[in-house]
């Protein structure tokens, strides 16, 4: 097993659906440190799309909403921020910069996104925080799941593969999740983490390091 790239994480991925970001060769993680101009450039192409009565901060970049997208009411978004078609923010949600909200997924009442990607029909339903992180599509966030992207010490986050410590990079890095995988309620991602598609991680779990596609982790 080595790091997964883009392909092998997510295989079912339809980049016809709506607008989604260009993933590089290499790990999964290299989109990262990209994801900042890809938006940027997006949303430049695109302009901005604003919905009467949703709280928006533009003074950093420009937010789009589609026409199609379901908000709910009580929720800020900070630009540059993207919500695709279809897609629904949820009473309470915090869309921060660089969130890039697909077709078809979801952010509910109380998470928040930043800097991170949600790809189409990923949720974070209920009490979620994603940081620095690349959902997959239809992997499902139970209840109070947090991705945590930032080292107390505030170093370099370092990945684990068959025991061995890998450096990112990165020192903001969360989690990228594979297509279909679902995380238990109150789970808790340390900085780094890599799942495979169809992971099963069981509620209260706390994971580090890359796991192999259709694990389950308790």
């Amino acid at each position: 097993m080595s790091a997964p790239n883009a392909e092998e994480l997510w295989p079912s991925l339809d980049e016809s659906i709506g607008r989604q970001p260009c993933f590089p060769s290499g790990p999964a993680w290299a989109i990262l440190p990209t994801l900042k101009g890809q938006i940027e450039d997006m949303l430049g192409e695109i302009g901005p799309n604003h919905r009467e009565g949703v709280s928006i901060d533009s003074s950093k970049g420009i937010v789009h909403i589609d026409d199609s997208a379901i908000i709910e009411p009580g929720i800020h978004i900070i630009g540059p921020a993207y919500i695709g078609p279809n897609a629904t923010i949820r009473h309470g949600a915090y869309i921060r910069e660089y969130s890039w909200i697909c077709a078809n997924s979801l952010v509910g009442h109380a998470s928040e996104t930043k800097h991170s990607v949600l790809l189409p029909g990923a949720k974070a339903p209920h009490f979620n925080y994603v940081g620095d992180s690349i959902l997959g599509p239809n992997v499902n966030l139970g209840a109070g799941v947090k991705l945590s992207n930032l080292r107390n010490d505030g170093g370099e986050v370092y990945t684990r593969l068959n025991g061995e410590r890998i450096a990112t990079g990165l020192r903001k890095f969360g989690a990228i999740i594979g297509e279909s995988s679902q995380l238990g309620c109150n789970a808790v991602t340390n900085p780094g983490v890599v799942l495979g598609p169809r992971c099963m991680i069981m509620p209260n779990s706390t994971i580090t390091g890359i796991h192999d596609s259709d694990s389950t982790i308790r």
